[in-house]
């Protein structure tokens, strides 16, 4: 397995992580599209054990979900205010990059397999979702961990047309 760097836009705060990641998340959600000043946010997650800092600290801003009111632990640079990666109460032991900050984020495989879309009740109305790819309209699974089931759509959809 390769491993990737990445860092923020002053290189006070850099990355590294073994190997792809278990999953990558397009969140659409209201708060992720804040986040990211974009439609919606690529998030491959990583297990902690697989994600190490390589040079500098970053500073922690700490939100508390709406959906699940839990807190989502946003890693950032003090410097530059590149937002780097999230940690999560509800989701203990990952880590979850802004793809945007990795060195090469082309280096990320994007696969129906290992990807999902959540949060599509509230996505802008003219993105557009591939097919074959789960899609939630909703989290993925409930608060209390129950899987929600996904629906797979056959051919590329704008938001607007679900």
């Amino acid at each position: 397995m390769s491993a990737a760097q990445g860092g923020c836009l002053c290189g006070e705060i850099r990355y590294e992580v073994a190997g792809q990641p278990e999953r990558v998340t397009m969140c659409h959600c209201r708060f992720c599209q804040r986040a990211t000043g974009a439609a919606y946010m690529v998030q491959p997650a990583f297990a902690a054990s697989e994600f190490s800092l390589t040079k500098g600290s970053p500073k922690r801003y700490d939100h508390v979900s709406e959906g699940s009111g839990k807190k989502i632990h946003i890693n950032f640079c003090n410097h530059c205010g590149t937002k780097l990666f999230q940690t999560f109460e509800r989701f203990e032991g990952a880590v979850g990059l802004y793809r945007g900050t990795l060195d090469d984020p082309n280096w990320l495989e994007i696969t129906a397999r290992n990807s999902k879309h959540i949060f599509l009740g509230v996505a802008q109305s003219d993105t557009i979702i591939p097919a074959d790819t789960p899609v939630y309209m909703e989290h993925a699974a409930q608060n209390d961990g129950t899987a929600v089931a996904p629906m797979v759509l056959d051919a590329p959809r704008k938001i607007a047309d679900l």
